[in-house]
């Protein structure tokens, strides 16, 4: 099995609020992460994919087009927007990084899947919200 990663960034901001919780919980529960206006991160997301290199190509996946589904599917919805109000796809959601990072897997899954070689599969994506700070989903470790 190889695994092959494509790294991009995007610029976002977000709020951590849940609407069903008092303005006290929001603030005792997220703290600096609740502030009304809104702040800002500048994510690093990274996209694996596992499988056999096709015997024509030497590919797993050919990482242009990578490139260009996680440009479509992440960069350009997301990308200096607001993540509560921007995102059609991230409507209702909490965007937390253990949120996104799922939300991210699939919207990516079904085009990287396609345009694998030799039955490649999306194996993980993780999400940098900060240097210390990141969140990894990966649907076939079991766990």
């Amino acid at each position: 099995m190889i695994f092959v990663t494509r790294r991009a960034h995007f610029n976002a901001a977000h709020r951590l609020h849940n609407p069903d919780k008092s303005k006290e919980w929001n603030q005792n529960t997220f703290g600096k992460c609740n502030y009304p206006n809104w702040h800002g991160h500048n994510y690093v997301i990274e996209v694996t994919v596992a499988g056999e290199p096709d015997p024509e190509t030497g590919y797993v996946i050919d990482l242009g087009n990578l490139k260009s589904i996680i440009k479509e599917k992440i960069l350009d919805p997301c990308d200096h927007r607001n993540l509560n109000m921007d995102v059609p796809f991230l409507k209702g959601i909490i965007p937390t990084s253990e949120n996104l990072v799922r939300v991210f897997f699939d919207q990516l899954q079904a085009d990287v899947e396609a345009a694998c070689t030799n039955g490649g599969k999306l194996y993980k994506v993780k999400l940098y919200e900060t240097e210390r700070n990141v969140a990894e989903y990966c649907p076939y470790l079991g766990i």
